[in-house]
């Protein structure tokens, strides 16, 4: 064993052993566990079983973590991503009446795009064509986006006719108690640096809806796990074409870039930050095989799609198992090992109610939306795009959306300024793309 691992992941190279990268790996998963409840809950809001998301959720990050592990030799784990699975399943499928199958066709596109570009120096263009400013915003805009749609699940945000929305109060409302409790366990066990605070909040507001009779007692502890055939292998490829006066096919492609869009840059910026803090850049500070690790994301994304989920995506909080030594991919092996043998415990897992998983999605929620600190106030030719994104999407229940509207804006406002040629190419395309959509379809 200790041959085999020093062969296939070069421990003393990075200066670590066996018992260090477990450690490692277990942290990883505790800190990242939550997706196995939150995902399915997100998703089955489209009418797709939560048994077999739950399996899928599981198989997909297992699959992709130990693509991770053995073709880039990175302590990275990936999993559905936070934020595209809102946007497939509110935006995609609730909001625009796309099928949901289609909808898993479109992240199979994007994966396959995905794989495409890892191979060019495309990716290098497209990373560089979006302006910080936009990538900052659309990030911070869909945390706001989670935390609504975690206060709405969680029963405290309710529709009102005269105002839209409006608070529902927490009087004999047990669920948006328990959601505030979750919420308040999360932020201390956070502020106290407890490994895996989103889940032992999950557990904790778990154990309370149990005793308090919100969510029923499982019927077992481990049991063989839900088929995942309702799902799997779904995908329906009859919207796609290139017929762009069709507006359906014209959705279909601004889905299928919404989903490129946010995976791409997300995963690049997940590499490169887990990468810096276990030290694995070089000294020009590039990262070393960032081709294994993107195809890594690429190819788990199509899988994911094939499985039944949503878009797969590299996981920041990796950085908590390279904060406790983790520099090589036997931390990814043994996170995809742990999530394999999740699978078989559905029957704690499905009990798990709403009320649970509401925090966590408010909690990531307001992570993501620190990017706000990023932007720069002085300069509102970079701010106002995207302030537009960040408030278009929860106002308007729509990822894409945002990302329409602060394209829109960016370059139109760089125009009026004199400021033009701060624009790429890339962005003046998609900018008019999207102003030929809103103002023809």
């Amino acid at each position: 064993m200790n041959e085999w691992a020093e062969r296939q992941f070069k421990l003393k190279e990075r200066n670590t052993d066996i018992r260090t990268e477990v450690m490692a790996g277990i942290t990883t998963f505790m800190t990242m566990g939550y997706i196995i409840f939150v995902n399915p809950d997100i998703l089955s809001k489209t009418g797709m079983p939560f048994g077999a998301l739950m399996v899928s959720t599981c198989l997909a990050a297992a699959f992709s973590t130990l693509i991770m592990a053995f073709l880039a030799n990175f302590p990275v784990a990936l999993a559905s991503g936070m934020g595209l699975n809102a946007f497939f399943a509110f935006s995609v499928v609730l909001t625009m009446k796309v099928p949901w199958e289609t909808a898993l066709a479109a992240v199979f596109i994007e994966g396959l795009i995905f794989i495409a570009l890892t191979f060019t120096k495309v990716r290098e263009k497209v990373i560089n064509g979006i302006p910080m400013s936009l990538k900052h915003g659309i990030s911070a805009g869909i945390g706001l986006f989670i935390a609504f749609i975690g206060f709405q699940g969680s029963g405290i945000i309710v529709s009102n006719e005269a105002t839209l929305v409006t608070s529902a109060g927490l009087k004999g409302n047990m669920p948006a108690i328990l959601t505030i409790v979750g919420l308040v366990a999360i932020g201390a066990f956070e502020a106290l640096k407890v490994r895996g605070a989103i889940l032992w909040g999950i557990i904790a507001t778990t154990v309370l809806a149990v005793a308090t009779g919100v969510a029923p007692l499982p019927e077992a502890v481990v049991s063989m796990p839900p088929s995942i055939a309702p799902i799997f292998a779904k995908l329906d490829f009859s919207g796609v074409g290139i017929d762009f006066k069709n507006p359906a096919v014209v959705n279909f492609w601004i889905i299928v870039f919404t989903f490129f869009f946010v995976d791409f840059f997300d995963t690049v910026g997940t590499l490169v930050g887990v990468a810096n803090r276990a030290g694995l850049l070089d000294k020009d500070g590039n990262l070393p095989n960032a081709r294994g690790a993107l195809l890594a994301d690429a190819i788990g994304t199509t899988a994911g799609a094939v499985l039944g989920v949503s878009t797969v995506t590299s996981y920041v909080e990796s950085a908590s198992g390279v904060g406790v030594g983790g520099r090589t991919g036997l931390t990814a092996l043994v996170t995809g090992l742990l999530f394999l043998l999740a699978i078989f415990f559905n029957p704690i897992i499905s009990i798990v109610p709403a009320c649970a998983t509401a925090p966590a999605l408010i909690f990531v929620g307001m992570y993501m939306l620190m990017n706000v600190a990023s932007l720069d106030f002085n300069d509102w030719t970079e701010l106002l795009p995207a302030m537009t994104a960040i408030f278009m999407m929860p106002f308007a229940y729509s990822i894409a959306a945002g990302i329409e509207f602060g394209f829109i804006t960016y370059a139109v406002v760089k125009l009026l300024t004199g400021r033009a040629k701060d624009v790429s190419v890339i962005m003046w395309v998609l900018a008019i793309v999207f102003i030929a959509k809103e103002l023809l379809m």
